[in-house]
């Protein structure tokens, strides 16, 4: 598989999405499991998670456990594997989200992640989304403490504004690995933080870049020009979706999220897809 820099790290052009496997409508342990192993055995090196992909209440963590077991299971293959997580977006279990972007919240939040991760210092770790009661550059300072005291290697943001990635490279001394920003073919308002990204040379790692859980499998009928280069191309609609992301800007590394092998297995194989200029033209223009 083709790769990509998150940091000073090189990592899969796809990454495994990893929510899909925590919350509503979940699979089994086992399934989710093997979900996991067949991503790394795609080649998949980048999984992204969260302390707040859970469902019920009192499972605050569901999925970086999961994730944490099934890398132990794999064994000395899953060694060079970068797992992202993301503090600072909670759910009290009723099926909302909430926020808490006080800098003792991410501290402990970090700590905690890192031990249900099983490691010493968290690869990757992402404010997962502004908190309005609390100034945002106090939020990211939080994460730059993290970043110097060693609890985190990379330090990213989430569901940001150009703004606030100017912002966030700011605070952290140039040190911003990544963007985790919301981008797919129907959902385009993160053009800018991507294109920014890719002027400052930071990851940009769209998620739900299917479209989300609900989206995907009508992502043929809402982009008819994606399932005609599909067509064309002799993939899935998926496969050619995440090419045209890829092929937007070196910096795009997406992440989508998966439940079952299958889904995985034909992800990871979107970076063999070369499209045409003609091709992205239409894509894009779509």
């Amino acid at each position: 598989m083709k790769q990509r820099a998150i940091g000073g790290q090189t990592v899969s052009a796809i990454g495994l999405g990893g929510m899909p496997m925590s919350i509503e409508g979940r699979p089994d342990t086992r399934r989710s499991v093997a979900t996991i192993h067949a991503a790394l055995d795609a080649g998949v090196t980048l999984i992204d998670t969260a302390d707040a992909y859970h469902r019920d209440a009192g499972e605050v963590g569901h999925n970086e456990e999961l994730i944490a077991r099934a890398l132990q299971e794999y064994g000395r293959g899953a060694d060079g594997v970068l797992v992202a997580t993301k503090g600072g977006h909670l759910r009290p279990g009723d099926g909302s989200w909430t926020v808490n972007g006080s800098p003792a919240h991410l501290k402990q939040a970090a700590k905690e992640s890192a031990k249900r991760l099983g490691v010493e210092a968290i690869g990757l770790y992402q404010f997962h989304r502004p908190d309005p009661r609390v100034p945002y550059a106090d939020s990211v300072g939080a994460i730059r403490d993290l970043l110097d005291e060693g609890v985190i290697v990379m330090a990213g943001i989430s569901n940001a504004s150009v703004d606030q990635i100017d912002e966030a490279n700011e605070i952290l001394g140039g040190r911003l690995a990544s963007v985790q920003n919301q981008f797919s073919p129907r959902f385009r308002s993160s053009l800018p933080e991507l294109e920014r990204c890719d002027a400052l040379g930071i990851a940009f790692l769209p998620w739900s870049p299917l479209g989300g859980i609900a989206n995907a499998p009508e992502l043929s009928a809402q982009q008819a020009v994606f399932q005609e280069v599909a067509d064309e191309v002799g993939v899935s609609v998926y496969r050619v979706t995440l090419a045209w992301e890829l092929a937007l800007a070196p910096v795009v590394v997406p992440i989508p999220g998966a439940s079952r092998p299958e889904s995985i297995r034909d992800s990871a194989t979107a970076t063999d897809v070369e499209l045409t200029a003609e091709q992205m033209s239409r894509l894009s223009a779509a």
